[in-house]
Formats: structure tokens, sequence, C-alpha cells
């Protein structure tokens, strides 16, 4: 296995195992929450503003994980009558801008959470407002990275004329 290879599974079981934590963390708070609220007629103060931040954590975190696995939000309308090289170039171009979308995406979530940084806000347990928010940019970076790699992965296979693995079909 290559370097890329090796790095993107260490990438993948990280993502995987923190995603499992946040889940697990975000279902049992509210639990407790709710048990909290409906027995005790109290509830943790932090408990909410710190499952909002993990859904959005959650969240995010599937959206990269999903662009890793190729189930993402793909729109295909034209592809069915195309040849299987032209579908080829169609998901290379369209991996292609899907990474320049999150590009920008996380240049505009830098600049956010700077932002934030500067009007130093606190949120729960007196955690700075801009921590929390940090996935936004984490995430669409990883996105613009793996849609980039993509992109040129389905551009090689399909110049090589190897159009059964450009959706991991030869592997």
């Amino acid at each position: 296995m290559d370097r890329w290879g090796r790095t993107e599974k260490i990438i993948d079981r990280i993502e995987q195992a923190f995603l499992v934590v946040l889940l697990s963390s975000m279902i049992l708070i509210a639990f407790l929450q709710i048990v909290l609220r409906n027995l005790f007629d109290t509830g943790l103060a932090w408990g909410d503003p710190l499952v909002r931040n993990l859904v959005l954590w959650v969240g995010f975190l599937g959206a990269a994980l999903a662009t890793k696995e190729r189930k993402h939000i793909n729109i295909d309308v034209i592809s069915q009558w195309m040849s299987a090289r032209g579908k080829g170039f169609t998901e290379a171009i369209n991996c292609l801008f899907s990474s320049i979308i999150c590009a920008l995406l996380t240049y505009a979530a830098l600049k956010f959470i700077k932002n934030e940084a500067q009007m130093g806000d606190i949120t729960f347990w007196g955690i700075p407002s801009w921590i929390p928010g940090i996935i936004l940019p984490i995430t669409f970076g990883l996105m613009a990275l793996r849609f980039g790699l993509l992109s040129f992965g389905n551009l090689i296979v399909t110049m090589k004329g190897q159009t059964n693995q450009i959706r991991g079909e030869g592997k």
C-alpha cells in the first residue's frame, strides 16, 4: 500500500472513532437531559449547547466520511446516455468542481473562525466560541482534498481506459 493509502486509512479510522464517541456522547447527554427534566425538574445548563455543537460535529464528520466513501449527494441527469469514458470525464469534472467549492467554503469558514476568535465570545464551560466551530474548516478542507484526489484519480483512470475502476468497481 502506498503512503497516501496508509495515511487515508489512518484518517478514516480516526474519523470513525471520533464519530462514534461524539454520537454516543450526544445521545447520552440528550437522554440524561430528558431524564433530569422529566423526573427531577432540573437539567444541565451546558447540556443543550453541547448537544447542539455535537450535532454540528457529527454532521460535518459524517459529510467528510460520506465523501471518502463516495456516498455524497450527487445529481446525475445525463450520465445514463454517456459512454463509460464520458462518464469518467464527467465524474472528474464534478469532483473538481466540488473540490473548488469545498476549498472556497474552507476559506470562508476560516474567516468565520477568525472573526469568532476576535469577538471573544464564550460558550459552555468557558470555552471560546470559535473552538466548537473549528470543525467547519477542518471538514471542508478534508472534503476539498478528497474531492480533488477523486477528480485526479477519475481523470487518470479514464484516460487509461480503465473505466470500471472509476467508482471503485475494479477493486
